[in-house]
């Protein structure tokens, strides 16, 4: 028996259509949601993925303004771009490409971003109110797993979840987002003890530990929904790079009830996320509590 394939490009393109709706509708009122697009250096992954994004959001009715700088540039520099951002009436949200040069402090650049702007949900205060069960503005990937899971799982409650990695970007935040779904949540990492055992409890698995196929199709219980987060390029033995997730696809489709491929799972989501964060920025910024906000 085969796994249901959780369709991260379909599911991306219906919220970007929501997110597109709701541009018109803003735009109709005066509101133009802006977005601010920092690049630092000339990273050939990093350029790919913010044309991506500058583009999905151009169609979506979202300004972009896009601001790139030379690898060269210093702390000083991004912490005077990130104020003139937070000053302009503008941007509703700055969005920083991660990783930065060497040699520049991310963590002082992150922590200047407004964090009403901050659309990526990396601010501590943010990522404070996300952890007190507050309104705030979530990291795109969890959010995005999130929504992948409703696809087939709109009931979570009493769920037994793993979640496979503790970053502060994609591990913590999942695990909030799960607990504030009446999951039972285990945090799992590289110092677990007998990660395999573990793994056969979770109804909901989550891997996001950036190891090609680290997780083996013979640790997924038996109709479990498994997210899978990692983007990792590996030799495909032909001399080409191939881009492959954290869980080994072929073993695993066999014994899980519902799978995200790589690609075209996880990955479409983070940026139909971001988009929707930034209209939902832009509605708190001019028009309060009395316009809904964009639900995931």
């Amino acid at each position: 028996m085969s796994a249901t394939i959780i369709d991260g490009r379909a599911a991306a393109e219906r919220l970007r259509h929501r997110v597109a709706g709701r541009t018109a509708e803003l735009r109709a009122n005066g509101l133009v949601p802006g977005l601010a697009v920092v690049l630092v250096g000339e990273d050939p992954a990093s350029k790919i993925y913010v044309a991506s994004k500058t583009k999905q959001a151009e169609e979506a009715g979202i300004r972009h303004f896009d601001h790139r700088l030379a690898a060269t540039a210093t702390t000083a520099e991004l912490l005077q771009l990130v104020r003139e951002l937070n000053a302009n009436p503008d941007v509703h949200g700055i969005l920083v490409q991660l990783p930065l040069p060497n040699g520049v402090d991310s963590a002082a650049v992150l922590a200047a971003i407004d964090p009403a702007k901050d659309v990526d949900g990396f601010h501590a205060v943010n990522a404070g109110k996300l952890a007190l069960g507050e309104e705030a503005t979530v990291p795109c990937t969890p959010l995005g797993c999130l929504i992948l899971i409703r696809e087939v799982l709109p009931d979570m409650r009493g769920k037994r979840a793993v979640v496979i990695g503790r970053s502060n970007i994609v591990g913590k935040p999942m695990a909030q987002l799960l607990l504030q779904n009446d999951c039972t949540v285990t945090i799992a990492h590289s110092r677990t003890r007998d990660l395999p055992a573990l793994c056969a409890e979770a109804e909901i698995l989550v891997a996001a530990i950036g190891r090609p196929k680290a997780i083996q199709g013979e640790w997924v219980r038996p109709g479990a929904v498994v997210v899978d987060v990692g983007i990792n390029r590996i030799d495909d033995g032909s001399g080409k790079s191939k881009v492959v997730g954290d869980v080994d696809f072929a073993s695993a489709v066999t014994r899980a009830g519902a799978i995200t491929p790589v690609p075209g799972g996880v990955g479409p989501m983070t940026i139909a996320c971001l988009l929707m964060n930034t209209v939902n920025a832009a509605i708190r910024s001019r028009l309060g509590a009395s316009v809904e906000l964009l639900r995931p």
